[in-house]
């Protein structure tokens, strides 16, 4: 067992004992749950990793005077990255279990169906591994909190920075669920309204093993951009067949919509050098995001943490903040707003954030350039941090989603 979850045990035990000193009404009891993808494609972009970030949020939270007469508890479940089986499992635990909080859900197909879900328990989803932007537009609720990124802000940043570059022309190689469809639809506006063109596009399922045919069609679009709609272990084999059939070295050049820092490792800095994409964390930014970086890598096998996993641990520690704000976790949708109503903080991991009507955390997004071998200094070196983007200006406008809780 990992060792921050053994503290959080420990952490819950003393705060069990809170009664002692204090009445029963007193005491707070909260309840977060973990859906991750815990053994598929994306278990190294979140899985055990959110736990372990999600625990610490807690175990900081505990140091608060303001944590006086809590009891929190963490579970965990495989997301399995199936909707049917992710509902079921958010389901007993709003249901049945007492969760509060329903942490990370590892793709869009999954977070559209488990937000109305915690709507309609009056829970809170903290929103944190999924990309579609229709979780702050058509599929908005008052019980969700979209953190970390989404479509929007990754599509503009690098579909942006690549057409301002003179590369105008795109093909996409799009993975066949509601995180690849966004991602193109959100992308190919950003190119047409720089005078771009979408040559074609191809559809992938995910998980899959053999990307040449897809490959050779985008090579023969004869695209400036081969943009990869896709993520996890599916964005890292697609570089790497590409780099086997010298295509990375053929002229085109290769934008990844959504990778992780842990894709770029698996592909290794041979392959994904001078990679350009959108994050919204890197560890290695400042001295608070290395700390913390360096606190998570003890815990977990000396990797550093995705923007996921940090998005888990500053999601939860807001969350917590505002439930002690509120008072009680009983109503979600009162928690969400004392997040909302506490305006522009300073979060440790992603700077000046905040909380809109439909939803949207926003903070700054960083546009990076993947190093050369030469470059990188020790194990996840990875990113050249080219442009800062303005959180303001970095997601989508508040009244171009379409989402119905904006008056």
């Amino acid at each position: 067992m990992p060792k921050s979850l053994l503290r959080g045990l420990l952490v819950c035990t003393v705060a069990a004992a809170a009664p002692i000193c204090a009445s029963a009404q007193e005491t707070v009891g909260v309840k977060l749950g973990v859906l991750a993808d815990m053994s598929g494609i994306f278990s190294d972009i979140g899985g055990q990793g959110s736990v372990i970030a999600t625990q610490f949020a807690v175990d900081d939270f505990m140091k608060r005077p303001e944590s006086e007469g809590f009891d929190i508890k963490v579970v965990a479940a495989d997301a399995q990255n199936k909707p049917d089986i992710s509902s079921a499992i958010a389901r007993q635990w709003l249901d049945a279990d007492g969760v509060d909080a329903l942490i990370d859900m590892p793709t869009s197909a999954i977070s559209l169906a488990l937000a109305p879900m915690a709507e309609e328990a009056n829970k809170v989803a903290l929103l944190t591994a999924s990309g579609t932007s229709d979780l702050t537009g058509s599929a908005c609720t008052p019980n969700s909190v979209h953190w970390t990124y989404d479509t929007w802000a990754l599509a503009h940043g690098t579909a942006d920075a690549l057409t301002r570059q003179g590369k105008k022309n795109w093909y996409f190689i799009t993975v066949d669920f509601a995180l690849g469809h966004s991602l193109e639809r959100d992308a190919s506006a950003v190119i047409n309204d720089n005078d771009g063109s979408v040559l074609g596009s191809i559809l992938h399922p995910t998980a899959t093993s053999d990307f040449s045919s897809y490959l050779l069609q985008a090579q023969a679009s004869g695209a400036d951009v081969i943009a990869l709609a896709n993520t996890g272990g599916d964005a890292s084999n697609t570089l790497k067949q590409a780099r086997e059939f010298g295509l990375i070295d053929g002229g085109q050049t290769f934008a990844g919509m959504l990778m992780f820092l842990s894709d770029i490792h698996s592909t290794g800095l041979e392959i994904a050098q001078g990679l350009l994409l959108t994050t919204g964390f890197y560890w290695d930014r400042d001295d608070e995001t290395r700390a913390f970086a360096q606190r998570f890598a003890e815990e977990n096998e000396g990797r550093m943490p995705t923007m996921n996993q940090a998005g888990a641990y500053s999601a939860t520690l807001a969350y917590l903040e505002a439930v002690a704000t509120v008072g009680s976790p009983e109503d979600g949708a009162a928690v969400v707003k004392a997040m909302r109503d506490r305006g522009t903080f300073e979060d440790p991991l992603f700077g000046p954030t905040s909380l809109r009507e439909d939803g949207r955390v926003i903070h700054d997004m960083l546009l990076v350039e993947v190093k050369s071998p030469a470059e990188s200094t020790q194990a996840y070196d990875y990113y050249k941090i080219i442009e800062v983007l303005p959180g303001e200006t970095a997601f989508r406008p508040l009244d171009a989603g379409g989402c119905r809780l904006v008056q």
